[in-house]
């Protein structure tokens, strides 16, 4: 008994998907230099310029040079903000990682169904 309490915990460790926080940036950018901003703004404004994110503003009623008057008054830890966050947008869809839930989900609902009949 002692030896399957030992290999059910070993295992239940193993296959644990682990949880550990992450370091978050602080929020507030000490001396931020204008060549950093001058990217962070070019960047933005590229994104901005893409047709399908004009298209987007235009159906919310923006034009392209209200867009880029509005981003010019970010401040700059908002603009630093937006501009690294940039990368983690998509498009559409689900990602890969929310896909595999999703199946592990299935699978173990498929399991205990069968389990119970």
């Amino acid at each position: 008994m002692l030896k399957r309490s030992i290999i059910l915990f070993v295992a239940l460790a193993v296959i644990s998907v682990p949880t550990f926080a992450g370091p978050m940036p602080s929020k507030a950018i000490a001396n931020q230099s204008l060549d950093a901003r001058s990217a962070d703004l070019a960047l933005v404004r590229g994104v901005v310029a893409n047709e399908q994110i004009a298209k987007a503003l235009a159906s919310h009623g923006f034009t392209q040079e209200q867009a880029n008057q509005r981003i010019a008054q970010l401040s700059n830890q908002d603009l630093h903000q937006l501009a690294q966050n940039l990368n983690q947008l998509q498009a559409a869809g689900l990602t890969t990682r929310e896909w595999t839930y999703i199946l592990i989900g299935a699978v173990a609902v498929l399991i205990i169904i069968v389990a119970a009949s």
